[in-house]
């Protein structure tokens, strides 16, 4: 299935579960992205009914309970919707592991096109006088922020399409070209990796997003290449990094109570009485900013400046603006 009817197809069912009534198969036409037309050509409509039917087809062939009926008795065309009843999942105990994991793959589902289409549907439907339910989808706020190559290597890993892109290493001021049947992109120690076959160097090689200095390109058809079976990418990207030498040491303020996580790796605590002076051992300023940002105003950067500054980098990377004062003044 195509990248494009998928997304359609989860925007479909995002506005069919938003609503308690049946919508037309024009109200959903002017609602959902995938389906724009111009319902007084012929040869538009046409299309567009039969890319409907499919959706339909597929959707119920997934299992998804797509009920047909009429808002009242004076309408003469049929509708569409999803029961909750019937779609809703039962109630499903996560670990706290488990749940965080949760937590950042909803919150990564912006960088996948997913949520502004969402949102966007779900606005016309107010818009047309639609009753949506607020409860029924999760409000996606993107706070976790990922390199601009994440969405098209990600594309290629699930298409198994070849990539090139300029790349660049800390050694060298120019970028070179590589060429990369991409297996999978993983995050590792708060940095993106994306792990596949090197076509130039005929060998397995990892590469930093943050390294990849412009665009990611295609080449060639989809399917053209298959993963190893017994692939695990952190594992690679772990020994590809090797081990961390963590030699600097920063000092954080932390609120009483609050950032366990960052408690637990403290190698010294002193009480103060706005809270808690931890000294951490961090190897990188970026990635432990990185880590750091997790916890928001619950923890306080007081020095080194590095770390300081790159915290505040990464809370402007984040909003996609300058960042908020209230923000900024977090970390200082």
């Amino acid at each position: 299935m195509s990248r494009s009817r998928t997304e359609r197809l989860v925007n479909l069912v995002i506005c069919l579960l938003s609503t308690r009534r049946f919508l037309t198969a024009a109200q959903i036409a002017a609602t959902v992205p995938g389906y724009e037309h111009d319902a007084d050509d012929a040869r538009e409509h046409e299309a567009f009914q039969r890319k409907f039917e499919r959706d339909k087809a597929e959707l119920r062939a997934l299992g998804v309970p797509l009920e047909t009926g009429t808002a009242s008795v004076f309408d003469t065309e049929p509708g569409y919707r999803i029961a909750h009843r019937d779609y809703a999942l039962p109630a499903i105990p996560l670990t706290p592991d488990e749940a965080a994991a949760v937590g950042v793959a909803a919150r990564l589902w912006r960088h996948a096109g997913l949520a502004a289409a969402a949102t966007s549907g779900l606005a016309k439907l107010r818009a047309g006088g639609v009753d949506v339910d607020p409860h029924a989808t999760l409000g996606v706020e993107p706070v976790v922020a990922v390199d601009a190559a994440f969405e098209p290597l990600t594309a290629a890993a699930r298409a198994r399409r070849e990539v090139s892109f300029p790349y660049r290493v800390p050694e060298d001021d120019a970028s070179t070209a590589r060429r990369l049947q991409p297996w999978g992109v993983v995050c590792w120690r708060g940095r993106w990796y994306v792990v596949g076959h090197d076509i130039d160097r005929a060998a397995p090689r990892c590469f930093r997003l943050s390294r990849i200095v412009g665009p990611v390109r295609a080449v060639g058809d989809e399917q053209a290449f298959t993963p190893p079976a017994d692939l695990d990418l952190i594992s690679y990207v772990a020994r590809w990094s090797g081990p961390v030498e963590r030699n600097r040491t920063t000092r954080v303020l932390v609120a009483p109570g609050r950032a366990a996580g960052v408690r637990r790796w403290a190698a010294n605590c002193t009480p103060t009485p706005e809270g808690d002076v931890l000294e951490l051992r961090y190897a990188d300023p970026d990635s432990f900013a990185a880590w750091l940002v997790g916890y928001g105003a619950d923890v306080k950067v007081l020095e080194p400046a590095e770390v300081r500054e790159a915290t505040i980098a990464r809370l402007r990377e984040i909003a996609g603006v300058a960042a908020p004062q209230e923000l900024v003044e977090a970390v200082r």
